[in-house]
């Protein structure tokens, strides 16, 4: 009995000490991704996946020797897709936030970016820095920490108007809900690029958004082998391609593109 005992006892200890199961073993990956976003993820005429997380997506797994299958998701999801194993990675433009990491993993970032303001041309005179956001409204996606950045951060007091996309955002501010979307300089070039829209970019660079893949806590393999093939995709120029491809005519700074530094696999 007592050598029974022993036995089960090392039994789960082994059990309790496996490290969780890494994409890396699968031949193809549910890649979690937002189409909400025009020039990052969103859906072509023909309804394919286009932008420039797709294509960043798209490369990064080839490298791997894997197939992706897509899941959409909204802003909200991106963490309980991993959390709940519905999702292997999450290219959802998410950057990384000390309380992001306390649930998920990130590999890379794949982009480093600013933050930015976006408002109707009427005030580009009365907001031209974070500063002046100061007691008016802003555009909060649920799942999205940007409003929460320029409040806390920032300490700037705007007032944070909760919408469930950035769709919904352009809606607000058009009808007078809101004063100003802020977020990621890249998604705010995508958003001007649609039909009907007029709005003023402030060019006010802030809050560094390091861009990042999601992946489920512990996965320390497939962390480090994301961040190889991260590190060789700038390393032969597909990156920079990648980035002018989608960003090349929207203002962006992209004179100088280099491989970012990596946030470390825990």
């Amino acid at each position: 009995m007592r050598r029974l005992l022993i036995c089960l006892v090392l039994m789960l200890t082994a059990c309790g000490s496996a490290p969780p199961e890494s994409f890396v073993d699968k031949d193809e990956l549910i890649v979690a991704i937002r189409t909400d976003v025009p020039l990052i993820s969103f859906k072509g005429p023909d309804g394919a996946y286009q932008g420039f997380n797709i294509d960043v997506a798209q490369d990064l797994v080839t490298r791997l020797g894997k197939r992706i299958q897509w899941l959409e998701i909204k802003a909200g999801d991106q963490l309980t897709v991993l959390t709940e194993g519905r999702a292997d990675l999450v290219f959802a433009h998410m950057s990384v936030t000390p309380e992001r990491k306390k649930v998920i993993d990130f590999a890379g970032p794949y982009h480093v970016d600013f933050q930015d303001i976006a408002v109707r041309p009427a005030d580009k005179g009365a907001i031209r820095d974070v500063r002046d956001l100061e007691g008016r409204k802003i555009c909060w996606v649920r799942g999205t920490n940007i409003a929460q950045r320029i409040v806390d951060e920032r300490r700037v007091k705007a007032i944070p108007v909760e919408a469930s996309d950035y769709n919904e955002c352009l809606d607000m501010i058009k009808d007078g809900m809101i004063d100003a979307i802020s977020t990621n300089s890249q998604i705010l070039a995508g958003l001007l690029t649609k039909p009907g829209v007029d709005l003023h970019l402030v060019g006010a660079t802030f809050n560094e958004q390091r861009t990042s893949i999601g992946v489920r806590k512990g996965d320390v393999d497939g962390c480090e082998e994301l961040n190889r093939a991260i590190t060789r995709m700038y390393q032969d120029g597909t990156a920079h391609m990648l980035l002018d491809k989608w960003f090349g005519k929207s203002g962006i700074d992209l004179s100088v593109v280099s491989v970012p530094q990596f946030e470390g696999c825990s």
